[in-house]
């Protein structure tokens, strides 16, 4: 099959890039995924959009993490309009919250340094955390508040973009794994599966926890990406109970619409094993009934595992490698693929364009993990 722009991929990133270089007038795209589209760690994430919450810095990074949430917003609004499927983003905003004498310095050390680079953020006294969310555990002793760390349902939104593909005549192919790239001089000319070939214009790499996985002709990509299981569990409860995120420095609770709460995540270093395990549903229980103790009166209803991309520098890897032609890399986004997903689609799509003018930081480049002396080496 010959297409223009095949993307190798499709989770949230993906499906993103996809979407982003249909409406940049591309019409011919095709979409190969190992599995089912949007249904490894899109689909297991919680949904955040919290640059402030996670930051410990500014910098490239955090500008990256920032200008990708501000476009969610229009992003609702355009994938309503598209597709007729709302992705529930809400702004009610984040709080961070400390119930010890060093979760509090830590959180007053946050306040400081986003304060002086003129960021939003409120410190709320215990009061008035407790007057903004009459759940959180009596024990709270101060919190951070951040009016523009928000979230979104990922599922939703995976299948607001998948029904934009549908409509429009992207081409998914799902159950389809691919082998290799096809390399001719120092060109990716397309990708090869087990019993089929995808010929393509241009190539995204878009393959998450499975990226190392995939070779560049007979030789393996230059760089690593290894998986990171996180786990999750669900709570339910009749009503919302709390408006907003929800954060300690042991996890956080992610209130849904619906009355659902999930509580998470772990970070664990298990290869590609994607297992529950009772070990963690206790850990996770634990750290949301000290947010909130009301919630140890709540069963446990549902719980999961994704594998996200972790490069060794935790930082995304977006662009295309020195040397090769036509390929363009979109892996790597550890924690902050729902968050990442929308500027991603935009820089990859530059970059295919040849757009050098809206270049981000090459701290992001594959290109950084390239041995000086060969050119192709994985540090």
């Amino acid at each position: 099959m010959d297409t223009g722009v095949l993307i190798i991929g499709g989770g949230v990133i993906g499906l993103s890039i996809a979407r982003e270089m249909h409406l940049r007038g591309v019409r011919r795209i095709t979409v190969l995924d190992k599995s089912v589209c949007g249904e490894e760690s899109s689909w297991a994430a919680a949904g955040m959009l919290g640059p402030q919450a996670e930051a410990d810095e500014t910098g490239a990074f955090y500008d990256l993490c920032s200008e990708s949430r501000d476009l969610y917003p229009a992003l609702a609004d355009d994938l309503l309009a598209e597709t007729g499927l709302d992705i529930e983003i809400d702004r009610q905003g984040t709080l961070y919250v400390a119930f010890t004498d060093d979760d509090a310095k830590h959180l007053n050390d946050r306040y400081e340094w986003q304060k002086k680079a003129g960021l939003a953020v409120e410190c709320l006294t215990a009061e008035e955390t407790r007057r903004a969310e009459p759940f959180v555990s009596p024990d709270v002793r101060l919190s951070l508040f951040f009016p523009n760390d928000w979230q979104v349902e990922n599922r939703k939104l995976l299948a607001a973009l998948k029904r934009y593909s549908k409509i429009n005549g992207i081409r998914i192919h799902e159950n389809t794994a691919v082998e290799s790239l096809m390399k001719e001089g120092g060109k990716v000319t397309g990708a090869k599966t087990a019993d089929a070939t995808f010929l393509a214009s241009k190539t995204v790499l878009a393959t998450g926890a499975w990226s190392s996985l995939i070779k560049i002709g007979d030789a393996p990509v230059p760089f690593a990406v290894t998986p990171v299981r996180g786990q999750i569990i669900c709570m339910r409860t009749a009503k919302r109970l709390f408006e907003r995120v929800i954060y300690s420095r042991r996890g956080y609770i992610v209130p849904r619409a619906d009355g659902r709460i999930l509580a998470g995540s772990t970070t664990e270093f298990s290869g590609f094993t994607k297992a529950v395990t009772g070990t963690a549903v206790a850990d996770l229980s634990n750290m949301a009934f000290e947010i909130a103790p009301s919630l140890d009166r709540l069963p446990v209803v549902d719980s999961w595992s994704g594998l996200r991309p972790y490069a060794a520098d935790g930082m995304p890897i977006l662009g295309s490698l020195d040397g090769i032609e036509d390929l363009v890399i979109a892996t790597a986004h550890y924690r902050n693929g729902i968050l990442l997903a929308p500027l991603t689609a935009k820089i990859i799509a530059d970059e295919i364009a040849g757009d050098s003018s809206k270049r981000h930081s090459d701290m992001f480049s594959p290109n950084r993990f390239h041995s000086a002396a060969t050119g192709f080496a994985v540090k």
